[in-house]
């Protein structure tokens, strides 16, 4: 039986790498991680013992409580979350529960060491134009919503890596792990190492990144109106961070069409009343 105030992991599925979706936050501790150190997509991880110091960073938010199995944890600061107002529910079954039903999880090994406020930090080149705009909104959207991104001078990219404990993305370089591999985008790299490949409409707009950012617009129609905007996108914006987030609303719309919309056409007589629509003769 579902628990009180539950959500089922195929209804949070639909919800994840959505830009309005849920705050998700796994509760469980270092001793359940080990077990499974496997996280849902776009989950934070929080200590529940400090929710006093931590619920207030989700005020006017809805939120998703992660366990391992619908236990105490997560039943507590689902509760303590709906006491602040929160819109708080707890996934039912838990991690379990969503492995289960064989849906998508992020290996928490493949993630770089986090800053002191919990966040991923990644480093790339400036004046980012497909594969680094693109790289960013996936993980903003499914691993880990909080990230933070440096865009530096070529040259610099690895040593800003080592000096400031981030991931250098999209560069070659000794040790680099986040970039092409053959044919491959750095887009690519990350669906495959965050084991998101088999999330909807993802292998979809993978193919569309692959063809904009590698000069293959054969491999989807889209991939060349990809390239146009892009290319727009960073004439418009002298600051990359500000061109990021204009690219994330790019990114947002790519990846609901994948997912949803296309199988849906578009054309004037469609839209037109049928009183104004052109005749066809028999």
């Amino acid at each position: 039986m579902p628990a009180i105030n539950s959500i089922t992991p195929e209804k949070l599925a639909r919800l994840i790498g959505l830009p309005h979706g849920p705050a998700i936050v796994d509760v469980r501790t270092d001793q359940e991680i080990a077990s499974d150190p496997r996280l849902v997509p776009g989950s934070v991880r929080r200590d529940h013992t400090h929710i006093a110091a931590w619920s207030g960073g989700l005020a006017g938010r809805s939120a998703v409580i992660v366990d391992a199995q619908c236990g105490a944890a997560g039943e507590g600061v689902t509760a303590w979350l709906r006491h602040e107002r929160v819109s708080a529910e707890m996934l039912d079954g838990g991690t379990l529960g969503w492995a289960a039903a064989g849906l998508p999880m992020v290996p928490e090994a493949v993630l770089p060491p986090r800053d002191a406020q919990g966040r991923t930090v990644w480093v790339t080149r400036a004046r980012p134009k497909v594969d680094r705009i693109a790289c960013p909104w996936l993980i903003r959207r499914f691993v880990d919503p909080d990230a933070v991104f440096l865009f530096v001078s070529p040259g610099e990219v690895t040593r800003v890596a080592e000096r400031f404990g981030a991931a250098a993305f999209d560069v070659a370089g000794e040790g680099v792990v986040w970039s092409h591999v053959g044919a491959h985008c750095t887009f690519d790299t990350m669906v495959a190492r965050f084991g998101l490949a088999a999330v909807p409409g993802l292998a979809q707009l993978a193919v569309i990144v692959r063809g904009a950012d590698t000069a293959r617009p054969d491999l989807a129609p889209e991939a060349a109106g990809l390239v146009a905007l892009s290319l727009g996108l960073s004439r418009m914006f002298a600051n990359d961070l500000a061109q990021l987030d204009a690219g994330m609303l790019l990114y947002d719309a790519l990846y609901r069409w994948c997912r949803d919309a296309t199988g849906e056409t578009h054309d004037w007589v469609s839209h037109t009343p049928k009183a104004a629509r052109p005749k066809v003769s028999a």
